[in-house]
């Protein structure tokens, strides 16, 4: 489902997409840092949704354009450990993304896609941890393995839920939508 837009558009529609991704963040941050059965650190990535649905109508470059902009938001308002992690996470995670996507989508649900992406960017993010402070991260692995899996389903859930919406009414020809286009 990969789409093309005259660079106008194109300029909108990433703009929106990187504000949403950030507004989630930033929303995603105020709430669940209160809930304390989760991991240290953990989030349930709603931010992630975007950059999955931005992978999905958009391809690759797509996904990581809100994936820099999400680590360059990090960067500025948590520091550079904080930039490190999620360009680490996230650049893996849209890695996995596109290769999932460059074969038929229909062998993995977006549920599938949202849990081997969460386990990736907790991966890239270990990883970089480990660089940052050695192997003492290393035993946290299977907490984050776990919380990818919960969390990585509820992102998967949402996009399944989101996506047939979104191209209905792309497909739907009463609507002025008119964003996207279909490949030639």
């Amino acid at each position: 489902m990969r789409t093309e837009l005259s660079k106008t558009k194109k300029i909108c529609v990433f703009g929106l997409l990187g504000a949403l991704s950030l507004v989630l963040s930033v929303f995603e941050n105020l709430i669940f840092p209160s809930v304390p059965f989760l991991p240290a650190g953990a989030k349930v990535g709603l931010s992630n949704i975007v950059t999955m649905f931005a992978g999905s109508v958009f391809g690759f470059s797509g996904a990581l354009y809100i994936a820099l902009l999400k680590a360059l938001f990090a960067f500025v308002t948590r520091g550079a450990v904080a930039g490190a992690m999620s360009l680490s996470g996230g650049i893996l995670s849209v890695i996995v993304l596109s290769l999932i996507l460059m074969k038929e989508r229909k062998t993995i649900s977006f549920i599938g896609i949202g849990v081997l992406c969460a386990v990736f960017h907790n991966l890239g993010q270990l990883l970089c941890s480990c660089v940052l402070s050695g192997k003492a991260m290393l035993g946290y692995g299977k907490y984050l393995l776990l919380f990818a899996i919960v969390s990585g389903s509820f992102t998967g859930v949402v996009l399944n839920a989101v996506m047939p919406r979104l191209i209905n009414l792309k497909e739907s020809e009463k609507t002025e939508f008119g964003l996207f286009q279909k490949t030639k």
